[in-house]
């Protein structure tokens, strides 16, 4: 008799629909809670609770409830508050990092240090301040733009850079004395011009698998403007590389990864799950904006579905201490988001929208629900992700693109996720900085 391997995943956005299709299709038999029903997730599921992920006795509860075998965590609130530890003490392993670990991601401060005081490549000059009066102080003697990053969880929102929405430093003062009032600390780096990436590994505590490098759109608007969002789409190459990013950088930024993982490892704190670098590659290479310890949301929806390699074996390798392997295929992805107009200061909640995912799907894209529920409601955050899989970047664009004309509601969406337009944007970008490289064909 086959045993059956039941696994819990916490959360209901569209990033744990990818990992809920992935675990599924790996012969996983799938249990969820979420604080909303997922439509998507709930046909993939044999039980579903609801729950606030970070309620993390009632997670448990349901956890104990399904039998779960393994919990795999979705979203970052929940490690914050110890559920990977929870699980842990009653007898079930979870993809996702202990409490103390997740705070690469949860608590920026800590993350800078711990870069610091192991020598991580990839390091930027920073400094946490408590006074008002010392980091007024040091921002005029830094002389140059900085970023104000608030100490815990933004959701993506919270960091104001100089130059971007901030306009100078002046305005990071009294930003930064803001964030002091509130929180009692605030973190102050060197801005570090370039373009970003993302590289996400799979992490046992002592071997890392690589994913598919991916781009994220974080701004709301077409021709990245407007305000930062979670993420309005993102795109992955054929070559797992990007156009800008040359082999070398990835190697780098790899050897980052690398480094943070045997320097948690040799602290006795072994990183166990997913880690997400967000880097930027600057003219004098890759450099580490912030760890995340799960999946990017929308880059798990561009990974996930070209994996090859069992999800479920995987998931038992990261929590047994035994990965051996993850193997992609060699496509291109485009995952364009939907959100509700107003997103992300001001958005529309509880109208629905209409899906015909028939059409859908005869335009060769898949579909991912996320901040929607089982009758299409709109919930507040992005709705809907799309995603297009092709042999190129411009056939999974135009992919993508075609499936959103079967949406239709209250949402917007960045039509130039993807597009050859704003991938040369980016190239150009780096070109101006000094970079002399031959772009990676996508």
């Amino acid at each position: 008799m086959v045993n059956i391997m039941r696994i819990l995943l916490v959360g209901g956005g569209g990033r744990e629909h990818a990992i809920g299709e992935a675990l599924v299709r790996a012969g996983a038999e799938l249990y969820v809670v979420a604080k909303h029903r997922n439509p998507g997730l709930a046909r993939l599921a044999r039980g579903y609770g609801l729950a606030r992920e970070t309620d993390v006795g009632k997670v448990l509860a349901y956890a104990e409830k399904f039998g779960a075998d393994i919990a795999f965590i979705g979203p970052e609130a929940p490690l914050e508050r110890g559920i990977a530890d929870i699980f842990e003490e009653n007898g079930i392993p979870s993809v996702g990092p202990s409490r103390e670990v997740a705070k690469l991601e949860t608590d920026k401060a800590f993350a800078r240090a711990f870069m610091e005081r192991n020598e991580i490549p990839g390091r930027k000059a920073f400094r946490v301040f408590t006074d008002v009066t010392e980091m007024r102080s040091w921002i005029d003697d830094f002389g140059k733009p900085v970023v104000v990053k608030p100490i815990g969880l933004t959701g993506g929102k919270g960091v104001k850079v100089v130059g971007y929405q901030l306009k100078d430093n002046e305005e990071a003062k009294a930003y930064a004395e803001e964030l002091i009032r509130r929180d009692g600390k605030v973190l102050i780096e060197e801005r570090t011009d370039g373009v970003e990436f993302t590289f996400q590994v799979f992490s046992d505590g002592r071997r890392i698998i690589q994913m598919p490098l991916a781009q994220d759109y974080p701004h709301a608007y077409e021709n990245d403007e407007g305000p930062i969002t979670g993420g309005m789409g993102s795109y992955s190459c054929s070559n797992a590389l990007l156009p800008f990013v040359t082999k070398e950088d990835y190697e780098k930024a790899f050897e980052t990864l690398k480094a943070t993982v045997e320097a948690m490892r040799k602290e006795g704190s072994p990183y166990k799950g997913i880690l997400y670098g967000q880097f930027m590659l600057s003219r004098e290479g890759p450099v580490l904006i912030e760890y995340n310890a799960r999946f990017g949301d929308p880059e798990a929806i561009n990974v996930l579905p070209l994996l090859k390699t069992s999800l479920l074996e995987i998931a038992e390798g990261i929590v047994d201490g035994n990965l051996r392997k993850a193997e992609f295929e060699s496509m291109a992805t485009v995952v364009k988001y939907l959100a509700p107009k107003g997103y992300p200061t001001n958005p529309l909640k509880g109208v629905k929208v209409e899906v015909d995912e028939r059409a859908v799907e005869e335009t060769g894209a898949r579909l991912y629900y996320a901040s929607i529920d089982e009758n299409l409601t709109l919930l507040g955050s992005r709705a809907i992700a799309v995603l297009g899989i092709a042999e190129s970047l411009e056939e999974a664009e135009r992919i993508a693109e075609s499936a959103v004309l079967h949406i239709r509601g209250e949402l917007f969406h960045r039509r130039d996720v993807g597009t050859k337009e704003s991938v040369e944007k980016r190239i150009e970008l780096m070109k101006e900085l000094g970079r002399e490289f031959e772009p990676n064909p996508c």
